[in-house]
């Protein structure tokens, strides 16, 4: 479903660290920005009934079947550049990304034949 580098393991686990304990990790993707689509990552203390859980490098990502659609074999990893650091989101479904990197479009045919 979605894979992690090991760089944003650790960048996850350090900014988890600073959240009360069994916080989980929340991927979702949200209408809007310049491309559409947004990811946005947060925490969350409980699951939501449409929430699925994955056990991604150990740990636990709640995903909504919403956005599960859009983010089918994304890979999220971490770097840090001298304008600082941040989440670089590869996503194959996507056709289009800006240069914020956090924005995106998909071809709507891809999300009704579930691809």
């Amino acid at each position: 479903m979605i894979q992690l580098s090991q760089a944003a393991k650790i960048e996850i686990e350090r900014l988890k660290s600073k959240q009360k304990t069994n916080t989980l990790v929340r991927l979702a993707v949200k209408p809007g920005g310049c491309s559409d689509l947004f990811y946005d990552m947060s925490f969350a203390e409980v699951a939501q009934t449409s929430d699925r859980i994955f056990e991604v490098r150990g740990l636990q990502v709640l995903i909504d079947n919403q956005s599960l659609k859009y983010i089918n074999g994304l890979v999220l990893d971490y770097s840090e550049d001298l304008m600082g650091g941040g989440f670089r989101f590869h996503n194959p479904q996507a056709i289009a990304t800006c240069s914020c990197g956090n924005s995106f479009a998909i071809h709507q045919e891809s999300i009704v034949n579930g691809q």
